[in-house]
């Protein structure tokens, strides 16, 4: 008699009930690691400890890609969205109340709030100028990086919300639980954007268990948070077809890091007006109330940090840095990269904008395009500048843009700055492993076409 073997879908169907069996307490067994590791790191005092919490912070990132790979095995299950929701906050409480020792930019957050509270333009003086005597104080004002010399970097997005949150407490903890909200509300949108693709909701753990973004947001604070938030908006409202709110939320994310304006050609449908003119309106309205410095003014201490950072040198950029090695400095100066560097964003664009959408989720992932390869392009020496990709890799997962993000934590190595040489080798550990790996990427998808989940699968239902 014939033997009778399983089909492959019901071997699969069989292998996923298996699976979810075990998912919840391997992702509780993760988590509890992951929190153990957050509430152990939080007895690193400074930058002697700089060492140790890099190998900390790549240990948690291996265990996080543990818990996307079971995650991704999974069927959707709600007790799963649950324990992944429950261990982020955690994950966050348990940093929340810590003084923040990766970055102080914090302090300068508090700082601005508390001039404009005063009734003066956060852009009019350095934090050392005698006219802000009076507003000096012994927690705040000593830890302000730059104070001496730099007025304030940040635009009016992120200035209107230094206010609103100093309004209501001047405290470190209070400014990092309003970055946790911002981050909370870009949660949410994710999750909205993973049921409208009719993709599990559990997925939204690429996002809120990744390492980088914890220690950045509830960890130092940092306003990348309100940025995300904003960005993420606009991929929902562009995805319910909402043009004006998807043209204010990106307006938002720009008006807070500025950066997020190169995603206006991907999220743009052509011909469409209501989307660019919502975008202009919010940025000259939220500027308004700041040019009494002028227009030079409100661009506050950008050149400066241009310079300091090696943009106009090029010694910040890693692409340069390589090619002067091949055949020598003075064969590519700086001004060539930044021709390149343009010219190579408005390709993009100019391909994000004329491309014909064959599905209604096409948009992600031209704005995941552009957004990696500003990213690349521009190689910046601060982990928390990669943050923004992960809420692209929630709804676009693959492994070169995990790799992409998590090791980015060697920059912390920059601590303890040894010359030219240790950023071009950090630079060659997280960008040539991200290169070969979306080559070969990019390789399998030719010869094997799409695949479910990949870049051109996200679902076609219309958004509820």
């Amino acid at each position: 008699m014939a033997q009778s073997f399983p089909s492959a879908s019901s071997r699969t169907l069989s292998f996923k009930v298996r699976a979810l069996k075990w998912t919840n307490p391997l992702l509780i067994l993760l988590g509890a690691a992951s929190l153990v590791l957050y509430v152990v790191s939080l007895s690193a005092k400074g930058g002697d400890d700089i060492e140790w919490f890099i190998k900390v912070a790549l240990i948690q990132s291996l265990i996080y890609l543990l818990a996307t790979w079971i995650v991704f095995r999974a069927r959707s299950s709600r007790s799963t969205l649950v324990f992944v929701i429950v261990f982020a906050a955690l994950f966050r409480l348990s940093l929340l109340f810590a003084p923040p020792y990766l970055s102080d930019d914090i302090y300068r957050y508090v700082w601005d709030g508390r001039v404009q509270a005063a009734g003066v333009n956060p852009y009019r003086y350095i934090p050392a100028d005698e006219a802000l005597a009076p507003l000096r104080d012994q927690t705040i004002y000593p830890k302000i990086n730059r104070r001496d010399y730099a007025h304030t970097i940040y635009p009016p997005g992120a200035q209107i919300i230094y206010f609103l949150a100093t309004h209501v407490s001047e405290r470190v903890t209070w400014m990092k639980t309003v970055m946790l909200g911002f981050e909370a509300l870009a949660i949410w949108a994710l999750l909205q954007l993973l049921a409208s693709f009719n993709l599990p909701r559990q997925r939204v753990l690429i996002f809120a268990w990744h390492p980088l973004l914890v220690w950045e947001i509830a960890g130092s604070g940092h306003v990348e948070a309100a940025a995300i938030a904003f960005v993420a908006l606009a991929l929902l409202a562009r995805r319910r077809h909402w043009y004006a709110l998807a043209g204010m939320a990106l307006a938002g994310a720009t008006l807070i890091k500025l950066f997020p304006i190169i995603l206006l050609p991907a999220l743009y449908r052509r011909w469409g007006w209501k989307m660019p003119v919502a975008f202009g309106l919010t940025v000259i309205v939220a500027y308004l109330p700041y040019l009494s410095v002028g227009v030079k003014g409100v661009l506050g201490f950008l050149p400066g940090y241009a310079q300091e950072e090696g943009l106009h040198s090029g010694t910040q950029f890693y692409l340069l840095s390589l090619a002067r090695r091949a055949v020598g400095e003075a064969m590519v100066p700086s001004v060539g990269y930044l021709i390149f560097a343009m010219l190579t964003l408005g390709f993009i664009a100019f391909w994000s904008f004329w491309k014909w959408e064959q599905n209604d989720g096409k948009y992600v992932a031209r704005a995941f395009v552009i957004a990696t390869a500003f990213v690349v392009l521009l190689s910046p020496h601060y982990a928390w500048y990669f943050g923004w990709l992960v809420a692209f890799t929630c709804l676009l997962p693959r492994l070169p843009f995990f790799y992409l993000t998590t090791a980015c934590f060697v920059l912390y190595k920059l601590w303890h700055p040894e010359g030219p040489v240790q950023l071009l080798l950090l630079d060659i550990i997280i960008y040539l492993p991200f290169a070969l790996l979306g080559s070969l990427a990019l390789f399998r998808r030719i010869r094997k076409g799409p695949t479910a989940g990949g870049l051109n699968q996200l679902s076609e239902r219309a958004p509820g």
